[in-house]
């Protein structure tokens, strides 16, 4: 499935990967410039650009490239490389996009590599199916760690929902929302994606061994970082702009006044993505970050409740388009002005004549004669031999 790229380019970018923590621009177009192998080299060398030189440090002296590979592919795992037609490049391209124009840097210079919306150099992926076929018709649900049941039980929904339509769930592999994400796509029969920020010859957290088992079933773990590499705090604000990138839209279910989940909406939302958040009940916390997200009027966010609604939102235009929200009907509904006003004047228990009804409705005794047969055949009103009343319902047994 990987077999596009050149060896030595792969080796290389395997190096890269270890060698260059994710997330800085600068590094990634000078490999993009150089090519994968010459940025190697000058990396190793010393030679390369001071500023991209600092950002690989003690790493430069290191090669475990060899090592890497073949510890990925004892896990049945493989590194995607942008040289490999299963690379995603038209989701990546909005990253590409937003580093070419500058996107998260100040002064031209780049403040926060957390914040950096960089393309990565290459993908460590762990199991069978295609990731660029995967993540092709995808959306991201995310929210938070410390999760409420509702929160649990809309995302289950929702994931359920997409995998029933043939869309792929993504999201990080934590607790709470995200679990409950994967979990809802794996009993739809539909694919996930777990997107870590460790290598994904790792469990983390250690208590998914059997979810990611599952996940690997179905769908992929991907990662930026190379297989033993451990889940660094920073880490997991890196791989949200991942999240972002690869999906059609995010999704936030739940989330805290200051989250993960609200970073990956606003990931998205600089890439030009959709944003969905689901409301929550107005006294939970857990609920605060998406009520935000909602209230924003300047880059407004898209509420939805359902996996139909998601993909009237990510779908295609005029196709994918939630059905009709349905409404209880009455017998009473489709009557007009003048018979809804005679059966307003009707009486519960005895019954009038129609000279009666005409005088309490407010319209001619013709107007009474003319609706009357029409309310009688609905079953509104019955005769009662002296005059017209309600129709009395059966009672229930």
């Amino acid at each position: 499935m990987s077999g596009g790229a050149d060896p030595e380019v792969r080796r290389a970018r395997a190096w890269l990967s270890r060698a260059l923590e994710p997330g800085s621009s600068a590094a990634w177009r000078f490999v993009e410039q150089s090519g994968p192998v010459v940025a190697a080299a000058a990396l190793r060398a010393g030679t390369a650009p001071a500023e991209v030189q600092a950002v690989a440090g003690a790493r430069a002296g290191e090669d475990a490239s060899v090592e890497d590979l073949r510890r990925v592919a004892r896990c049945g795992g493989r590194l995607v490389v942008p040289e490999d037609p299963e690379w995603p490049a038209l989701p990546l391209h909005s990253l590409t996009l937003a580093t070419e124009d500058g996107r998260g840097l100040v002064d031209g210079r780049q403040p926060n590599r957390t914040l950096t919306l960089v393309p990565p150099l290459a993908l460590w992926v762990r199991g069978a199916a295609s990731l660029t076929g995967l993540v092709d018709r995808s959306v991201a649900l995310v929210g938070s760690r410390a999760s409420t049941a509702y929160g649990e039980h809309v995302a289950g929904e929702l994931a359920h929902g997409l995998g029933e339509r043939g869309w792929t769930t993504v999201s990080g592999g934590a607790f709470g929302i995200d679990a409950a994400a994967h979990r809802g796509a794996l009993a739809a029969g539909g694919p996930t994606v777990a997107v870590l920020a460790c290598g994904v010859d790792r469990v983390y957290p250690g208590a998914h061994s059997a979810l990611f088992a599952r996940i690997l079933d179905e769908g992929l773990l991907v990662s930026e970082w190379p297989p033993g590499c451990a889940p660094l705090r920073h880490r997991f604000l890196v791989r949200n702009r991942l999240i972002a990138a690869l999906t059609r839209g995010t999704v936030v279910v739940e989330a805290a006044a200051r989250s993960g989940a609200q970073a990956t909406a606003n990931r998205a939302r600089e890439l030009g993505k959709a944003v969905m958040a689901v409301p929550g009940p107005v006294t939970s916390a857990m609920s605060v970050g998406c009520h935000q997200l909602l209230r924003e009027v300047e880059r407004p966010v898209a509420l939805v409740t359902s996996a139909a609604e998601v993909l009237e939102v990510v779908g295609r235009v005029g196709e994918d388009l939630a059905p009709p929200v349905e409404r209880e009907t009455a017998p009473g509904d489709s009557l007009s002005d003048v018979a809804r006003r005679v059966l307003d004047a009707c009486p519960v228990r005895v019954g009038v004549p129609p000279e009666r009804l005409a005088a309490v409705a407010g319209c001619s005794v013709v107007d009474v004669l003319r609706v009357l047969p029409a309310l009688e055949l609905a079953d509104l009103v019955e005769w009662t031999g002296t005059g017209w009343r309600v129709r009395r319902q059966s009672p229930r047994r």
